[in-house]
């Protein structure tokens, strides 16, 4: 397995990254222990989780996937492994969260707050990626990167990241970042594939020229891709027959 640089930090990842969205729900704790030994045999050191995973009803809780995640830590050699994991921000549509009560904003108060409870969920003291999962409009970004230089220097996290972001959004963010002195940016998450391919646009030149590594997520269109849901099928153990409402054909998700 081959390993890449995370922008300009000091972490190093094997060039697949292990998703988890579905741990808790369309797995079970059992399966999903199976499928982390599994990526862990085949050379995948960087694993990807979310405080929002999985939202109910299709889970639980939110929050299953860390602590399916954390419960498998457990024991290992933590400095082996790269965690990535994600504080929700406002986001939208199917995309609600229950974590926090009130509004979901990545202030201070509530970024401070997650990174504790996902600590706390994974059962370590240091996030090696914490990722911004949507970006909050409403409020300065300012913000949103002194708490997020708070935790890095208080080293409960490593490094920091952006999903779900605009070529405007990354690019505001790392000239906030570059005048205020404060860590930035660098990584981000974005919807990749085929069937989805806008990150090319705008995004891919920002990333390019400021050294901020992609992390695409649904490369295979969330199963799309493999021709599981040809002539309208909607097959009971895929992603999209568990998820009606979704069409596979439009949408994507993370």
């Amino acid at each position: 397995m081959k390993h890449r640089r995370l922008g300009r930090t000091g972490l190093m990842v094997s060039e697949i990254c292990m998703g988890t969205m579905t741990f808790g729900s369309m797995a079970d704790e059992a399966e999903s222990h199976r499928i982390l030994d599994r990526a862990i045999e085949a050379g995948i050191d960087f694993l990807d989780v979310a405080e929002i995973y999985h939202v109910p009803p299709r889970a639980e809780y939110a929050g299953a996937s860390e602590e399916i995640v954390g419960r498998w830590l457990k024991g290992r050699a933590r400095d082996s492994i790269v965690v990535a994991t994600k504080v929700c921000g406002p986001g939208g549509g199917w995309f609600l969260s229950p974590v926090r009560s009130g509004r979901t904003a990545l202030d201070r108060h509530h970024i401070m707050r997650a990174c504790e409870a996902s600590l706390d969920r994974l059962g370590t003291d240091y996030i090696d990626l914490y990722q911004t999962h949507w970006p909050e409009r409403d409020l300065p970004i300012e913000e949103t990167l002194e708490a997020l230089d708070r935790l890095i220097e208080s080293g409960k996290v490593r490094a920091v990241g952006c999903s779900n972001e605009t070529s405007y959004g990354l690019t505001k963010s790392l000239w906030a970042a570059q005048l205020a002195g404060t860590t930035r940016y660098e990584t981000i998450q974005n919807n990749f594939s085929l069937l989805n391919r806008r990150f090319e646009d705008e995004l891919a030149e920002v990333c390019r020229r400021e050294r901020v590594s992609c992390l695409p997520y649904s490369p295979i269109g969330a199963g799309v891709l493999s021709g599981k849901y040809q002539d309208g099928a909607f097959p009971a153990d895929s992603r999209f027959g568990r998820y009606r409402g979704n069409d596979p054909r439009t949408e994507t998700m993370t």
